[in-house]
């Protein structure tokens, strides 16, 4: 009976990996995989053990009030304008250059934002300076790997590093300090492959940029320096309280919010409504928040279960190295989410065996975190991308992927020859 649970898992996570080929939205079914599977576990072994799940919801709550609360408050500075400065930095019409000023923007904001948001803000730039779609696919590609490898050792930067973050496995200080040079070199390697590429290709005509209003313009400084600083203070308000970073985080928006009110105050509510937190909860994606509640709540079963702890005694005695199955566990995250990988692989080991910062969960972050810039769907900013430009899976794997794989092994190689 219990196997049950597995087997639903399993066609849960093909149906997740296969969304578009099944036009089935992938939330819907994380949701219904979550649910099934802890149906099977109350059936199995009953009332009484339940109050597990309580457990598991508690953890798993923490995850998703930290990205509710920064996606509001990214959606607050954007309605703002705030990102409208970022495509001021980016004045050239050298190809080459442009490919490089693009690829560390988009690993620096990735850091500070996170890999999807900066995927978004970056393609909308690169719809203003590079007009030439065929030259633009090229730019977009380096965008997905530089916003992974920028999220990658940053604890606000990707999903899983931040629930590595939140579940103990690293510190803010120790994952900054490890990954960054390896999340670097992941991106400088594709990034000069790509870089020469491009030499002769044309940008196209430049499109004019958004006029703003001498008030619009001082309030997306003002919005987009106190979004940046609060973001960059949640790990230190982590460090000096100690309290759970989804505490942090609200703090934060809470701040943004009241300067937002503040700013609009002389405003009727019809005109303020756009730069509400109101407003800006309708833009945010919800869907991706239930995704992930539906696969940690289904991985936690599992883990109730057991199921992941004889799984990290298969792969010990098949492979005996945790390095190995790391990298293995990166390159399956360009094929099936990486959410789920690395919500197993906290199953799967304990801090007991693998205490804070040790080498095992700073290599899971930054395989998680970059490989799944070798395909285009093993990411959210790949899908995002994808969706926005309309880029072919093919394409990208053969023109973007390769460079991907580059960089993904001389990162990884990198972080075992320095640790």
């Amino acid at each position: 009976m219990e196997l049950i649970s597995v087997v639903i898992f399993i066609i849960g996570y093909l149906a997740i990996a296969f969304e578009h080929p099944l036009k089935i939205n992938k939330t819907a079914t994380a949701l219904v995989t979550g649910v099934l599977v802890w149906v099977v576990y109350a059936l199995v072994r009953g009332p009484h053990e339940l109050e597990v799940l309580s457990h598991h919801l508690g953890s798993t709550s923490e995850i998703l009030f930290f990205l509710l609360g920064a996606m509001t408050l990214v959606e607050l500075v954007d309605a703002h304008h705030g990102f409208h400065f970022v495509s001021r930095l980016i004045k050239t019409n050298q190809p080459a250059k442009l490919m490089w000023i693009t690829g560390f923007i988009a690993f620096f904001l990735s850091a500070v934002l996170d890999n999807l948001t900066a995927s978004i803000v970056m393609v909308t730039l690169l719809r203003k300076l590079v007009s030439d779609k065929s030259t633009r696919m090229f730019f977009v590609g380096v965008v997905v790997i530089a916003a992974n490898s920028g999220g990658a050792w940053s604890p606000i930067g990707d999903v899983t590093t931040t629930m590595l973050w939140i579940g103990g496995q690293i510190s803010a200080s120790g994952i900054i300090k490890t990954l960054f040079i390896p999340s670097l070199i992941s991106l400088i390697v594709p990034l000069a492959v790509a870089a020469f590429w491009v030499r002769g290709r044309k940008l196209g005509s430049f499109h004019h940029q958004v006029e703003l209003t001498p008030e619009e313009e001082r309030h997306g400084k003002i919005m987009l320096a106190a979004g940046i600083t609060s973001l960059l203070g949640v790990p230190v308000f982590k460090t000096v309280t100690h309290l759970p970073p989804y505490m942090g985080i609200l703090l934060a928006l809470g701040f943004v919010w009241i300067l937002s009110e503040f700013l609009h105050a002389d405003k009727d509510d019809a005109a303020k409504k756009p730069y509400t937190v109101g407003h800006a909860l309708t833009k945010i994606d919800t869907s991706s928040v239930l995704f992930f509640l539906g696969i940690l709540l289904a991985i936690g079963a599992l883990e109730s279960f057991g199921y992941l702890t004889q799984l990290a005694s298969v792969l010990e005695q098949t492979f005996g190295n945790q390095y190995v199955i790391v990298a293995l566990i990166g390159v399956a995250s360009s094929i099936v989410d990486n959410v789920p990988l690395v919500a197993a692989t906290m199953g799967m080991y304990s801090l007991a065996d693998f205490p804070m910062d040790h080498a095992m969960w700073e290599f899971l972050a930054y395989c998680a975190g970059t490989g799944g810039s070798i395909l285009i769907i093993g990411s959210a900013a790949g899908v995002a991308v994808m969706g926005m430009e309309q880029i072919e899976f093919g394409w990208y794997a053969k023109k973007i992927g390769v460079l991907a794989l580059l960089g993904y092994a001389a990162g990884a190689l990198t972080y075992i020859l320095l640790h």
